[in-house]
């Protein structure tokens, strides 16, 4: 399952940020998407996960095969580490629990109620959520944020796992992950601040 972006237009609170942008994600590959804050990484993995509409160009892909992974963490506060895993388990109809948890270490954590945890350790369940969709084709936006440098590891490892297995991994992030792949640097695709839409189907996003 491979996920294709041909000439591809995204916007942000109705302005194009950028334009022309055209790749292609194949099974067992890692992209890296590259470039300042505010270039338009995260407009961009919002846009291939169906978030928000594209202003104009291509994206082709089975929608089944995305897992989207924002800085939100998607846990419910008052359920255990196993009683969130369990629940997206019976949500994309799955029952890899064991090995999510195994990937991120959280067995010990597993009975703990996700409301105290600490900020990594939360942010841990939110990625073991990945390994629970069954899902091909990850969509990470800086996923390693409150990250201490053993769970970036292990996330790592979690990402090179999930290639080996065919997967693939669409990743904006300024922390080395040690992780094999290609770069995307989308400064060439950055729209000029003087180009506004001119298609009135257009919707807002405020994150970039």
């Amino acid at each position: 399952m491979k996920l294709e972006v041909r000439n591809l237009c995204v916007t942000r609170s109705g302005i194009p940020v950028l334009l022309g942008v055209s790749f292609c994600l194949t099974p067992g590959t890692a992209v890296f998407l590259r470039g300042p804050n505010g270039v338009g990484k995260t407009t961009l993995l919002r846009t291939i996960a169906g978030l928000q509409p594209a202003l104009s160009g291509e994206i082709f892909v089975d929608p089944d095969e995305l897992a989207y992974a924002s800085h939100l963490d998607g846990t419910k506060s008052a359920l255990t580490v196993r009683e969130n895993l369990s629940f997206w388990a019976s949500v994309y109809g799955t029952d890899v629990v064991g090995p999510a948890m195994a990937a991120l270490d959280l067995g010990p954590l597993a009975d703990r109620a996700v409301g105290n945890l600490s900020a990594g350790q939360r942010r841990r369940v939110g990625l073991a959520r990945l390994v629970v969709t069954g899902r091909k084709i990850w969509l990470l936006d800086e996923p390693t944020v409150s990250l201490d440098a053993g769970a970036v590891g292990l996330f790592a490892s979690m990402i090179a796992a999930h290639l080996g297995q065919g997967g693939s991994a669409l990743i904006a992030t300024h922390v080395p992950l040690g992780v094999e792949g290609r770069d995307l640097d989308l400064q060439p695709f950055r729209a000029r601040a003087s180009v506004r839409p001119t298609h009135s189907h257009d919707f807002d996003e405020a994150v970039g």
